[in-house]
């Protein structure tokens, strides 16, 4: 049990700014801390939700809504996932071999390619969130699953794909993973996950946005493994952050699509 919860708080000590206990990183403890991954975005759907929610309660406009929750991911998780958005966008603009593109992604300086697409990621969020904040709560909550799917798939990446370098923390967490159980349970939160957006659909008739999220997500998904297969014969932590970036805002843009044309 100890280990158990050690696994979860390396999760959300790691990739969240939620405070939270510091334990030491071990092998046993990093173990199964992908499994944990989902709950990280759990907690942010969470948020998302409650957020939403407390706009229509307070009768903001969309426009601030959509403004708060554009905010939100960066105030619960921090910048370590854009940051390896941006490192990876300004090694895909280069036309170098992949020595030149990993060079590319360990520089600390930001490249003109990677603020242009920044600023595009934003802007794309932003858009879907204000559209979104419009809907009902039933739509909220579709779109608060987006991130307990979009850190499942990254998971299962971590523990299935090959790395693109023997150092890094990607390779350090699929090493000391006991990857089998690993990809089978995060497996299972994808089964469960597409079958609870599959059922709200059905319920609500009007539009198939869970349909729309998770055929944008599968598309992101292996997308990200041509693109890191093509340029870097593997993944990294750059690439996963830029993963899960691309993925959550395609998913809110496709259920806010979605929602529109109901």
């Amino acid at each position: 049990m100890k280990n158990f919860f050690e696994t979860i708080l390396v999760a959300f000590g790691m990739f969240s700014r939620v405070p939270v206990p510091q334990v030491e990183w071990n092998e046993k403890n990093r173990k199964y801390s992908m499994l944990a991954f989902p709950m990280v975005g759990l907690v942010l759907g969470l948020c998302w939700f409650l957020i939403a929610s407390l706009g229509r309660q307070f009768g903001l406009p969309s426009f601030l809504t959509g403004a708060l929750l554009t905010a939100l991911p960066v105030l619960v998780v921090g910048g370590i996932h854009l940051d390896g958005y941006a490192d990876t966008v300004d090694a895909l603009s280069s036309h170098g071999d992949k020595a030149k593109k990993l060079e590319i992604m360990k520089d600390p300086h930001v490249g003109s390619f990677a603020v242009i697409h920044l600023v595009i990621y934003f802007l794309l969020w932003f858009a879907a969130c204000t559209v979104l904040a419009e809907k009902s709560a039933e739509v909220w909550l579709l779109a608060g699953m987006t991130f307990v799917l979009s850190r499942s798939l990254s998971g299962l990446a971590v523990a299935t794909f090959p790395m693109a370098k023997d150092t890094g923390l990607a390779k350090s967490f699929a090493d000391e993973a006991d990857k089998k159980t690993v990809r089978g349970g995060l497996i299972a939160v994808l089964v469960v996950l597409v079958l609870l957006f599959m059922a709200m659909d059905i319920v609500d008739r009007r539009f198939p946005a869970g349909f729309f999220a998770v055929v944008g997500a599968g598309a992101v998904f292996f997308w990200y493994r041509y693109i890191a297969q093509k340029h870097f014969e593997g993944i990294n932590g750059d690439l996963a952050g830029w993963f899960l970036c691309k993925c959550e805002v395609w998913m809110l843009v496709a259920v806010a699509v979605a929602a529109s044309l109901s």
